[in-house]
């Protein structure tokens, strides 16, 4: 059957970075299962835009998304404050536990999930 893992998180963004978000995914092909995961409410309210990912997938497609995510944290900052795409998701293999995956300065920075998030894998 293989292994399956669970990925779920969001994206902080503002409006010119949403736009180069919503390409980096439909650029997609459609034939990918996991790209449906993505989710891009009809509205966004106030200053930051958001974007939530959440699916179950098989290991060997969790490469596929991890290079989407880096993508999306390499966007260059579009205005004066030089603010980047901030997320977090939550990363749940069956074999290997929980990590955390921090959207940050430009990266993806991957670590053990803390004890506090070990309930979302019960």
């Amino acid at each position: 059957m293989g292994v399956f893992v669970r990925i779920r998180g969001w994206l902080e963004c503002d409006d010119r970075q949403l736009t180069q978000v919503e390409e980096i995914v439909q650029a997609d092909d459609a034939d990918q299962t996991y790209s449906g995961g993505w989710t891009f409410p009809p509205r966004q309210y106030n200053f930051t835009n958001w974007v939530f990912y959440g699916a179950e997938m098989r290991a060997r497609s969790v490469d596929w998304f991890l290079e989407r995510l880096r993508s999306v944290a390499r966007i260059p900052a579009s205005d004066d404050d030089g603010d980047l795409i901030t997320g977090l998701f939550f990363v749940s293999h069956e074999v290997d536990g929980m990590s955390e995956w921090q959207v940050r300065d430009g990266t993806v920075m991957i670590q053990a999930a803390s004890q506090e998030y070990q309930f979302l894998d019960e």
